[in-house]
């Protein structure tokens, strides 16, 4: 702290009248005219900037951090997400005109603060010279309130967090309130368990619903002419949009680590390609070469590059559900459907994998617990008897039956090691209406990167739930806000000649 000095609460004006602060932190110094990072964030200036403008005035830039619209002292109110692509373009407009600016901007941030980014990206003045994005991207709401795949948890944990983060001792409130946050996901009906006006709209509106069309900038993308280095997570909520922003830009690079969204090695990342990359664009100068997509593979526990997402060579392979529990490229026998009971008021429960909130372990955990439950149903290869290499878009096709109408199939690849542990690997889920007939029902798995190793077994779960990750299905079609009523329900897998249920994994070609 003693080689930085901070100008605190600078007022940026908006077009409708309000008035945004910002904190600016330089060096001692020499600040004035350096390239400036600019960070918009609505958790509050101190928060954000101790985590990261830090090293990046040490390593030359200076920094702006605003707080968004209705937070931490900035005229509001907090609308989550809607008000940022105006805020954004405003704040932009103001930077450029200040005497201590030079000539060159980065725009940064991870989560939220990537968010701001994409929110922009495509009326971007051209004193803007990088973006650096990390596990965000650019509809980040809408991903959580399909009608084919509610993901309650994350969502309203964090609405539940920005509800009351500016309260005293907001932290340790939130550090305490965990376990009421996760009761909270099991009232019924669910709009009464939190007044919070974020969490009451996207228990209504579903992601199609036009009410969400103010933060969808999904068709901005294409459009973005500046240089775009992007940093994702395995275990990151937002991989899917991200992955599926970054292959419509051109020129841009990928970094995916084996990371959740708060992984240190996020933020870690984010700070040394922006010390890089960013930085050589602000002054002028031509990045250090590297290739376009760099992934961490997991199994293999090494980084690797790639020119392109998803990388070439790499072909889709059925693996089938077989009779007996077993799993195979091969073609299933004739055999009767696998069975269980799914009951909502004992939910199949999430586990690691894919989860953004305090106090729930997320990534990669021992899944014996998950598939001793009666609920879960698991198939799994012999040993492998060489490597197998995974990296691309993984889906799995579950023909299924239930004995109700509305139910869910939640599918999951997994790594069974030499001493029977079953770690997982990506998951996905879809609900189903018409579920009393047979159907196909098609899943989409996080993407990964993964070596099966020789001697390992390949597993996949078929389960009907991952409570509070995904909503609960009721069983009785009611609007996920108000209902009120739980039926359990008996499911079907189908493994036959006819419907032959598989995971559809890319694997690496043979040379």
């Amino acid at each position: 702290m003693a080689n930085h000095r901070i100008e605190r609460d600078l007022r940026i004006p908006m077009r409708d009248g309000a008035v945004l602060l910002a904190d600016r932190w330089t060096p001692t110094t020499g600040g004035d005219g350096l390239p400036t990072v600019l960070m918009r964030s609505p958790y509050g200036r101190a928060l954000t900037a101790r985590m990261m403008a830090g090293p990046l005035v040490k390593g030359g830039f200076q920094v702006l951090v605003q707080s968004t619209r209705g937070t931490f002292g900035s005229d509001g109110p907090f609308d989550p997400l809607r008000r940022e692509r105006d805020d954004g373009l405003d704040t932009l407009e103001w930077v450029v005109a200040q005497p201590w600016f030079g000539d060159a901007m980065v725009l940064y941030g991870m989560s939220y603060l990537g968010f701001t980014q994409w929110s922009v990206a495509d009326s971007l003045p051209p004193q803007v010279k990088a973006m650096i994005p990390g596990v965000s991207e650019s509809a980040l709401t809408r991903e959580f309130l399909r009608a084919d795949g509610f993901s309650l948890e994350t969502p309203f944990s964090w609405g539940v967090m920005v509800d009351g983060q500016e309260r005293r001792f907001a932290l340790l409130r939130m550090l305490l309130g965990s376990r009421k946050t996760q009761r909270a996901l099991r009232t019924l009906p669910l709009n009464r368990s939190h007044p919070s006006d974020y969490i009451q709209n996207i228990l209504v509106y579903d992601a199609d619903d036009p009410f969400w069309e103010k933060l969808d900038h999904r068709h901005r993308v294409a459009d973005i002419r500046v240089p775009v280095s992007t940093v994702g997570g395995w275990y990151d909520i937002f991989l899917p949009g991200q992955l599926r922003d970054f292959r419509a830009l051109t020129g841009a690079r990928l970094t995916v680590g084996p990371w959740t969204h708060s992984s240190p090695g996020v933020g870690e990342t984010l700070i040394e390609e922006t010390l890089t990359f960013g930085l050589a664009l602000a002054r002028g100068e031509t990045p250090p070469e590297r290739a376009p997509v760099r992934l961490y593979v997991m199994g293999e526990e090494r980084w690797r590059d790639f020119p392109s997402w998803p990388p070439p060579g790499y072909e889709p392979t059925r693996f089938h559900l077989q009779p007996g529990a077993g799993l195979s490229p091969e073609e299933p026998a004739e055999s009767p459907p696998d069975g269980y009971r799914y009951d909502p008021a004992d939910p199949t429960p999430a586990v690691g994998g894919v989860r953004m909130v305090f106090g729930q372990k997320a990534g990669r955990v021992d899944n014996a617990a998950l598939e001793a439950r009666g609920d879960v149903l698991t198939y799994t290869t012999p040993p492998l008897t060489e490597d197998v290499e995974v990296i691309g878009e993984i889906r799995a096709e579950i023909f299924f039956r239930s004995s109700l109408p509305h139910a869910d199939v939640f599918a999951r690849l997994c790594d069974v090691d030499e001493k029977g542990r079953s770690f997982n690997v990506c998951d996905g889920l879809i609900s189903l209406n018409g579920a009393d007939e047979v159907t196909a029902a098609s899943v989409d798995l996080w993407p990964t990167a993964y070596l099966f190793r020789r001697g390992h077994r390949i597993r996949v779960q078929v389960s009907s739930g991952a409570f509070p990750r995904y909503n609960r299905n009721p069983g009785t079609g009611e609007p996920r806000a108000t209902a009120t009523t739980l039926r359990a329900a008996d499911q079907q897998v189908f493994h036959d000649p006819r419907r032959p249920s598989a995971v559809i994994l890319p694997v690496r070609a043979k040379p």
